[in-house]
């Protein structure tokens, strides 16, 4: 007998990254779907989960077992939170000894089920084996990709063709994605900037992606209306429905739970924020585990500053410096520039995490210095933030190319964390988004636009739903359709 409710399941990729849209898309699920949720991952990972979930939800954890001692990594390593960039490609090709483990795992699912095996696994994009394991046991797959449509596509074409390779110019051409115009070798990740086809981002890479094919559809967590040209590319490449299901973002809450305390109280910060004109506040972040060299960070102190623009910066030790360590705001930042801010009123200095949706909320903040991590850009543009681009890693760098040249939401301050920056021009892009200029006025109002087009595409009034729940429905009723023509063989 078939059980009341069908049964997903959901599979991250060990990295905060990745598990806060995971997390993000299974309590959207529980709360417009009436589905049970097993959410998959490592003992370590599950324990920080467990402490994140709302009290009234009924997603369940289910431990899937990992040794990372056992490929060469310290004991006890289960995400890349603690991992050095050289570590991070050791955990994924660990991540692949995790197969007979998850086959297992699926399998004593189903026997638990009376012989009814989940409806559908939703997988992380680094795991493209999983589709290989449901293809064996009959279950609808799906790749999730916390990131875009665009970046991503810009990210899976490259790692496939690496075609900075093949030529001596430092402007190369994507030949399988002719809508991107070129991109320049400062575009590229550390990873891919040095992959030659035969190190070991390549081998996994290689192995990792074609497997997609594999699969029965991709979910992105982004919007249809304004990521057609990368959904586009990915119904081409790979034959298979790619479906915009999001934003799904955590509330300020649920990423308070999984994030850090933040150092200064809710109370504190809003009572900052209320007390200065609207648009009147530049918001500075990086992420979560991104960091800038020490001259860098020195010359936006010092932008900042002479921008006369209020601030707030969550920062961070430098690079070279234990990034857990305490901020040493003498040695790394102008000399009183502390002090100063403080007595002015301009800035405030918030040490390592600060609560990210609520600041992106507020009316008076004006413009995010961003990473332009996809997760911290949907936060932005839900509330019609215009941004400042600072792509530090992975498919951030072709996340600005989009923002920039696509949606025109964004303006590129510096790319990466070795280039040298000056305090004037990264003052001129402040000023450029926060002035009362018409590119300043152009990027505002095309960031309230792209906010428009995300509350359009979550809509669910009077039986209407909007595009973006229109696609998680039919991503489900490809899944029950399967299962049904299963049933019939």
């Amino acid at each position: 007998m078939a059980p009341t409710k069908e049964n997903i399941v959901m599979f991250p990729f060990m990295a905060q990254g990745h598990i806060i849209p995971f997390l993000a898309l299974a309590l959207h699920i529980e709360r417009t779907s009436n589905y049970n949720i097993t959410f998959v991952n490592t003992s370590l990972n599950l324990n920080k989960l467990n402490s994140s979930l709302p009290p009234n939800s009924s997603i369940r954890l289910l431990e899937i077992p990992f040794d990372s001692s056992d490929h060469g990594l310290p004991p006890h390593t289960e995400n890349t939170d603690v991992l050095s960039y050289p570590l991070i490609i050791r955990l994924l090709h660990a991540s692949t000894s995790l197969q007979p483990a998850f086959r297992k795992l699926i399998q004593d699912i189903t026997c638990e089920q009376g012989g009814h095996p989940p409806l559908c696994i939703i997988a992380d994009f680094f795991f493209g084996w999983t589709a290989t394991v449901a293809k064996e046991l009959g279950v609808f797959h799906a790749v999730f990709s916390g990131a875009g449509g665009y970046g991503l596509a810009c990210y899976y074409s490259v790692w496939l063709a690496l075609p900075h390779r093949n030529t001596e110019s430092d402007e190369f051409e994507l030949q399988d994605f002719k809508e991107v115009s070129k991109l320049h070798v400062t575009q590229l990740p550390l990873s891919i900037l040095e992959a030659d086809g035969t190190d070991s981002w390549s081998i996994f890479q290689r192995k990792n992606l074609p497997a997609w094919v594999d699969s029965n559809a991709i979910l992105f967590n982004t919007v249809e209306e304004f990521d057609q040209i990368g959904l586009s590319y990915f119904r081409r490449k790979i034959g298979r429905p790619a479906w915009a299901i999001g934003p799904v973002l955590l509330s300020t809450e649920n990423r308070a739970r999984f994030g850090k305390e933040d150092s200064i109280t809710t109370d504190l910060f809003k009572e900052w924020l209320d007390s200065k004109p609207v648009n009147s506040v530049l918001y500075v972040s990086f992420g979560s585990h991104n960091t800038i060299a020490p001259s860098q960070m020195m010359q936006l102190a010092m932008a900042l500053e002479a921008s006369g623009k209020n601030f707030i910066w969550v920062v961070r030790p430098p690079i070279g410096f234990d990034i857990n360590s305490e901020f040493r705001s003498k040695e790394w930042l102008p000399e009183g520039f502390e002090e100063r801010i403080k007595e002015s009123g301009k800035g405030l200095l918030v040490h390592k995490w600060a609560p990210q949706v609520e600041i992106l909320a507020h009316k008076s903040t004006g413009a995010f210095l961003s990473h332009c991590g996809w997760n911290s850009t949907l936060e932005a543009l839900n509330h019609g933030v215009p941004l400042i681009g600072w792509a530090m890693a992975a498919e951030q760098f072709f996340n600005v190319k989009f923002l920039e040249e696509e949606l025109g939401v964004c303006v590129e301050a510096a790319r990466g964390k070795t280039c040298e920056i000056r305090c004037e021009e990264i003052k001129e892009k402040i000023e450029l988004v926060m002035n009362e200029t018409e590119k300043g006025k152009e990027i505002r109002r095309k960031a309230c636009e792209v906010m428009e087009m995300i509350k359009n595409a979550m809509k669910d009034k009077d039986g209407l739903k909007g595009s973006s729940l229109k696609a998680l429905d039919d991503f489900f009723q490809a899944a029950l359709s399967m299962r049904k023509k299963t049933h019939q063989q």
